[in-house]
């Protein structure tokens, strides 16, 4: 459970300095359904930007804003259907689409998420305190982002080894950026680092992504949501929801495929990971180069009990994969074997992660055998704009892309097969939540008795959870409320 416990004279601290700055906080509901966003505020962001520094776009953390760079308000979610002539699957294949959050990923919402709680309860004083966001790539940037929109400082945590874009627009937005040895799978040495700082730097205070609840919280009840609504837009009579195929990550994305599952019978969730650290398949460890979903642990706030597959993605196809998606010679010859204008133009709202997304979601699609009336769901985290120095790295390393290369690559998409793939029993289901006890017991000394509550009384310790959104909600409106007497 999210400690909700309010420190009444810092509340109050923390209302003068919204009230002060004109900041108003959006509460889940809103986030939920941007329908219950006051009007006053959608008339605002007609005038803001998506990316601008400005506390209105706090309005802007959902999954219904205008496709639009400068001005938008709100609409149906945004999604992209992938066509078969690039699945090669029977089922359809969806994904939710970060491209057109603030700072160009919905990771933005998770820090939100996990701000928001401290802010209204006190706990948090962005006078004397500095917000810490560590994680393997978007989460940082989120953070970074939202603190900036509240007038927080805030300091960002990312491992060396990702992309050039990130490190340049981070260094605009946190008062500090810290890198950190390695790349993705590098996770333990960002905890060294926040351990590090807690020890040394009293006014920093670091928000986890990988042990933070208010993370899965806000998937449970904004993304998973955004899912079913999409679901309901485009399913046809007789379809089903097939399930979820999601990247472990922090993990709280995985979030959306519990509600997911609670919501729609039959549904399945899987886990995707880089088959170069296969953490969850084998045990293993290693390097990896799909940005942003950290790995050689298992996140505090997975819950193993709703993951019902592990899907291994080999790195090298999603690196040649941007290449055909985004290159002159790969869009011919996805012309050629039928891919619509259309469909081409929208291939550069994945990222490196959401193309490995998306070929876990074709290995779960081909394994459980699903037919034209299934649709699977995936997240398209981020887009090819946080990726273009990666296109121009592999020009020079492999030379131009050109004709044959892109045959080779979209014979590799059309062949993908089932291997590297396990479908969890209930015994590994508990074998993989047990591995938590070695980084987060023994090494950060969280309490063995909320691990075994994780599992034995996973109803009540989840079902608590995400029962708290509809609590902060009258925490943010009685905040709210103050802010603007």
């Amino acid at each position: 459970m999210i400690d909700l416990r309010i420190d009444e004279k810092a509340r109050k601290k923390n209302i003068q300095r919204c009230k002060e700055k004109g900041i108003i906080l959006p509460t889940y509901e809103q986030m939920r359904d941007p329908s219950k966003i006051p009007q006053s505020v959608k008339d605002e962001l007609k005038d803001i930007g998506l990316w601008d520094v400005h506390s209105r776009n706090l309005f802007r953390v959902n999954w219904h804003n205008e496709p639009k760079e400068q001005g938008g308000t709100f609409g149906d979610v945004n999604y992209v259907e992938i066509p078969r002539s690039i699945t090669g699957t029977k089922a359809r294949i969806v994904g939710l689409v970060g491209k057109w959050f603030p700072t160009g990923a919905h990771k933005v919402g998770a820090a939100l998420s996990c701000l928001l709680p401290e802010l209204v309860t006190g706990r948090f004083d962005p006078t004397t305190k500095k917000a810490v966001w560590p994680s393997t790539g978007n989460y940082c940037r989120g953070g970074a982002y939202i603190s900036r929109l509240m007038s927080c400082p805030s300091v960002a945590i990312l491992p060396a080894g990702m992309s050039k874009e990130r490190f340049e627009w981070l260094k605009t937005m946190a008062e500090e950026v810290i890198a950190t040895p390695g790349c993705e799978s590098n996770v333990k040495e960002i905890f060294d680092t926040c351990t590090d700082i807690e020890k040394n730097r009293p006014e920093c205070v670091i928000f986890n992504q990988f042990d933070q609840l208010p993370n899965h919280l806000w998937h449970y009840n904004v993304t998973g949501p955004a899912m079913a609504e999409v679901f309901k837009k485009i399913a046809r009579p007789g379809d089903h929801m097939g399930g979820v195929v999601l990247s472990s990550g922090s993990a709280g994305t995985m979030g959306a495929g519990s509600y997911i599952r609670d919501h729609f019978n039959g549904a399945k969730v899987a886990v995707a990971e880089a088959l170069q650290c296969p953490t969850i398949l084998e045990n293993g460890f290693g390097d990896h180069r799909i940005e942003g979903i950290g790995d050689k642990h298992i996140p505090w706030i997975h819950n193993l009990r709703d993951t019902d597959m592990a899907v291994g993605i080999d790195d090298e196809l999603p690196i040649r994969l941007i290449r055909l998606f985004n290159e002159p010679a790969g869009h011919k010859l996805l012309a050629e074997n039928g891919v619509s204008a259309d469909d081409i133009a929208k291939l550069n709202l994945m990222g490196i992660s959401g193309v490995g997304n998306l070929l876990g979601a074709i290995k779960f699609a081909k394994y459980y055998e699903m037919d034209e009336t299934d649709v699977v769901f995936t997240m398209f985290t981020d887009s090819m704009a946080m990726y273009g120095s990666r296109i121009t790295e592999m020009n020079a390393e492999r030379g131009a892309y050109d004709q044959r290369q892109a045959d080779r690559d979209y014979d590799r998409l059309m062949g993908q097969s089932v291997d590297h793939v396990l479908e969890m029993s209930q015994v590994d289901k508990r074998r993989v939540h047990q591995l938590k006890y070695f980084l987060w017991i023994e090494q950060l000394g969280k309490d063995v008795t909320e691990l075994r509550a994780q599992w034995d009384d996973h109803r009540n310790y989840w079902g608590g959870l995400r029962a708290q959104a509809a609590d902060l909600d009258v925490m943010i409106n009685e905040f709210n409320a103050e802010v603007v007497r």
